[in-house]
C-alpha cells in the first residue's frame, strides 16, 4: 500500500476495481483496511469488499486487502510525513516480501513510501531496492525503469553525485548489463539492444573530462558482454544518448546515476514508466514516482503508474 499518507492508499483503491487490473490478475493489497476505507470515506468511494488475513490468503480469487493494522487511525493525518506511517509501510513491505517467498503471491507491485518517514522509522535504507535485495538475499539486483517510450538500467542509485565514480567498477558494470539483458529478453522474448552511457560530459572525451571512467571502467564492461554476443553500444554521451532516433533503435539504457536515467524516463512516460528489480528470486514492480503528499486523499493521483506496473508484475510471473 506504501505510505498511508500518500496517494498509495487511493490508488490501490482504484486498483482494486479497475477491469484493466482485475482482468490479468487477482491484486491484495498489503495494507491496513481501516486506512483504505477512511480513505474511501473521505473520498466518497466504496470501501474495500473483502478483508483477510494470512490464513485465509492462499483461497483468494476476488481482489482483497490482507488486513495489516499499524496506526492509530484518530492520528494519521494524510499529507504528513511522520515514523509511524514510516514503520507501518515497512512492515506491509516485509509482510508482501515474506508472502511472495513463500510463493503465496505470483508477484509484488510497490505503491510509494517516503524515505524521510522510513528513516523516522529507524530503518535506513535509500529505497525499495535495497529493502528487497537485502530481505531477499540477492547476490546481486539492479533498478530498471521500464516503459515502451524509454528504458533505463542504473549502475548506481541513490547516492550523491560525488560518490558516483567510486561506486563505478568494470564488475557492477557487467553486472548491470547482464542483468539488462536477462530481464529484457524475459519481457520481449528477443535478445535487446543496449546502449550504455558514459559518466562524463561527451563520454570523457578520450580523457578531457573526468578521470578516464569510460576508457579504466566501462568500456572493458561492454568490450565483455560484446565478447558474450551480447548487442551493446558505448560509451555514448549522456546529452545525445536520448534523441528520439537513437531510442528508436534502443531497448535500454544503461546509466552510470540516478538522474542520468530518471530524467529522461519521467520526462517521456513519467504516468506509464514501471520500476522493476532486476536479480531477485521474486518479482517485484513499482510505481515510478513518489509519494505526491501535497494531493494525498484528494482522489486526484493518475494510477497509471501503478496499473502498469501491476500489468508487467503479471507478464514477468508467468
Amino acid at each position: 500500500m506504501g505510505d498511508p499518507a500518500g496517494v498509495g492508499p487511493e490508488l490501490c483503491l482504484r486498483a482494486l476495481i479497475d477491469a484493466d487490473v482485475t482482468n490479468v490478475c487477482t491484486p491484495v493489497v498489503f495494507g491496513d483496511a481501516d486506512v483504505l476505507t477512511a480513505c474511501a470515506q473521505k473520498l466518497g468511494w466504496s470501501p474495500p469488499s473483502q478483508v483477510i488475513t494470512s490464513e485465509t490468503l492462499p483461497a483468494v480469487e476476488t481482489p482483497a486487502v490482507w488486513h495489516l493494522p499499524q496506526l492509530n487511525l484518530s492520528e494519521l493525518k494524510p499529507g504528513q510525513i511522520s515514523a509511524d506511517t514510516g514503520q507501518a509501510s515497512y512492515h506491509y513491505i516485509q509482510q508482501a516480501i515474506a508472502a511472495a517467498l513463500a510463493s503465496q503471491v505470483a508477484a509484488v507491485t510497490t505503491a510509494p513510501i517516503s524515505k524521510e518517514a522510513l528513516h523516522r522509522a529507524g530503518h535506513h535504507y535509500p529505497g525499495h531496492t535495497e529493502i528487497f535485495a537485502e530481505q531477499t538475499h540477492a547476490a546481486r539486483s539492479c533498478m530498471m525503469q521500464y516503459s515502451d517510450e524509454i528504458t533505463c538500467s542504473f549502475v548506481t542509485t541513490h547516492i550523491g553525485y560525488h560518490e558516483v565514480p567510486a561506486h563505478l567498477t568494470t564488475a557492477r558494470i557487467l553486472e548491470v548489463l547482464e542483468l539488462t539483458v536477462d530481464g529484457l529478453t524475459r519481457i520481449r522474448q528477443r535478445p535487446p539492444r543496449i546502449v550504455v552511457c558514459g559518466l562524463n560530459p561527451h563520454a570523457g572525451e578520450h580523457g578531457l573530462f573526468g578521470q578516464r571512467e569510460e576508457e579504466r571502467l566501462i568500456q572493458p564492461a561492454i568490450d565483455a558482454g560484446r565478447a558474450r554476443g551480447w548487442q551493446i553500444e558505448g560509451p555514448v554521451p549522456a546529452d545525445t544518448a536520448f534523441v528520439p532516433a537513437k531510442r528508436r533503435t534502443t531497448d535500454a539504457f544503461v546509466c552510470m546515476y540516478h538522474d542520468q536515467g530518471h530524467i529522461p524516463v519521467k520526462a517521456l512516460a513519467f504516468d506509464r514508466a514501471v520500476n522493476t528489480t532486476l536479480g531477485l528470486p521474486i518479482v517485484r514492480t513499482s510505481v515510478d514516482h513518489g509519494t505526491a503528499i501535497d494531493i494525498a486523499w484528494q482522489g486526484l493521483a493518475d494510477p497509471g503508474s501503478l496499473f502498469a506496473a501491476l500489468r508487467l508484475a503479471t507478464q514477468l510471473a508467468r
